[in-house]
């Protein structure tokens, strides 16, 4: 017989802990009138989730100032232990110069090559 976790409810606080521990996430916006889930390499900045951008359905939803979803995670299937982290909010693009410089370079590299020619969007962080 296997043991069965309780589900814990974290405050603000904890989840920003828990985000700190990973760098990958998932963005979820609409597109097309329907439902889109990306995979995002992401970092907090000032309490903020911050993505860089390549254009496409992201920027559109970033600069849109679009309901958006962002979820992260931690699971271990086999001890049936871990944490989710999901947060609901509008996205914006970053347009501030110091924010930006700060931003750059190495702080948030994509996975995947080409070039992001477009300024970081920023995300709500969790309430």
């Amino acid at each position: 017989m296997s043991v069965r976790s309780e589900l814990e409810v974290l405050d603000r606080e904890q989840c920003l802990d828990l985000l700190q521990t990973v760098r990958f996430g998932r963005l979820v916006f609409t597109e097309d009138a329907l439902p889109a889930v990306q995979p995002v390499n992401f970092r907090l900045y000032e309490g903020q989730i911050v993505i860089r951008v390549a254009g496409s359905a992201k920027l559109r939803a970033a600069s849109g100032n679009a309901v958006v979803a962002f979820q992260a995670d931690e699971l271990d299937p086999d001890l049936r232990a871990g944490w989710s982290v999901t947060v609901v909010g509008h996205a914006q693009l970053i347009f501030d110069t110091d924010e930006l410089v700060e931003l750059s370079g190495v702080w948030l590299q994509p996975w995947v090559t080409g070039r992001r020619l477009h300024a970081p969007a920023e995300l709500p962080a969790p309430i």
